[in-house]
């Protein structure tokens, strides 16, 4: 992982205490008195990795709180959730080749709610995707592609519970899309009022109600999953893990494609192979592929629209992406 190095953290500082006391016990490589650089990661929360200059062991810390997160319940029920999501998955098998999540190696709410996890080598998707677009490596992206759809099936299938997937907590997520668009002016009454009328539609579908619920990422982005040699994929930042829609997961990702194809060529159609090629992968771990098949893309339009609309509402998207990124949601959502 690369990172804006920042110096080095002070001895007397507590996390300096903490990392050498509590964290590098747990990893080994411990030097008699670490000195540890700092790099800051990019990420929604402030994520640091922290590598002591002697041993060269490295770990990653994630702070909930912070001057941009002020609310501390929030940040310690986040930080209790990310810390529980990767034990449960971590417990479930997903540790080593070709299927794992990052180890938790701790947690101290006493300062600003922190989580300590191992720190992976790879090559994030992003990096796959840009390089297919760029330089037309479009061979690596399909491997890629299918590398994932096994690790989300197994994610996922390891997760199942007997309950029905509750569609209506996606229909609430919409909504409040929809109203952080109608805030930055991205959308008017009238295209909101479209917005809920599809909702409605989507809701009287028998089929976004009928699948079994499991846990999902719940942020699957192309930063949040790393890949290793073959098919090894690594994941993290499972702070919004949640039951819902296994779909929930494949139409992030199959959003996320469009998304980057769509800014870099303004095609909006270039990223359909790679998101065929992704759905019928992940299909070919059940019983029935074709059937699987079926079921998933009935429903990931819907997730696609959303994700789309998730995008769009970014203060970094340029006006004109916003605009293709709303309109190609809508496209995606009238496909009820």
């Amino acid at each position: 992982m690369n990172g804006h190095y920042l110096g080095r953290l002070p001895k007397h500082d507590p996390l300096h205490g903490y990392l050498q006391h509590d964290i590098q016990p747990l990893i080994g490589g411990a030097s008699g008195s670490p000195e540890y650089r700092v790099f800051k990661l990019n990420g929604s929360n402030d994520v640091y990795l922290y590598e002591d200059r002697h041993s060269g062991t490295k770990v990653i810390g994630k702070f909930f709180l912070s001057s941009r997160k002020r609310d501390a319940a929030k940040a310690a029920s986040r930080l209790t959730r990310e810390f529980d999501s990767l034990c449960a998955m971590r417990n479930s098998g997903l540790t080593a080749y070709p299927h794992a999540v990052v180890r938790p190696l701790g947690r101290n709410h006493a300062m600003n709610a922190l989580l300590v996890t191992e720190c992976c080598e790879g090559e994030l998707l992003s990096a796959v995707i840009l390089e297919a677009i760029r330089r037309g490596y479009y061979g690596k992206l399909f491997y890629k592609l299918t590398a994932l759809a096994y690790f989300l099936s197994a994610f996922h299938n390891r997760t199942a519970i007997g309950e029905r997937v509750e569609f209506g907590d996606a229909c609430d997520y919409k909504d409040r899309l929809i109203g952080k668009l109608l805030e930055i002016k991205a959308i008017g009454g009238r295209e909101a009022g479209e917005l809920y009328w599809l909702r409605d539609r989507w809701k009287e579908q028998p089929r976004m109600w009928e699948d079994r619920k499991v846990l999902v990422h719940g942020d699957a982005t192309p930063e949040n999953f790393m890949f290793g040699d073959e098919l090894s994929v690594i994941t993290f930042d499972l702070e919004r893990a949640k039951y819902a829609d296994r779909v929930f997961d494949m139409g992030r990702i199959a959003g996320e494609l469009k998304h980057f194809f769509m800014r870099a060529t303004g095609d909006k159609n270039a990223a359909e192979p790679f998101i065929g090629h992704f759905l019928w992968e992940y299909a070919c771990h059940f019983p029935n592929r074709d059937s699987a098949f079926q079921a998933i893309t009935g429903r990931v339009p819907f997730y696609m629209g959303i994700t789309l609309l998730r995008i769009a509402r970014n203060s970094w998207v340029a006006p004109e992406h916003r605009h293709r990124l709303i309109s190609e949601a809508k496209e995606c959502l009238r496909r009820y």
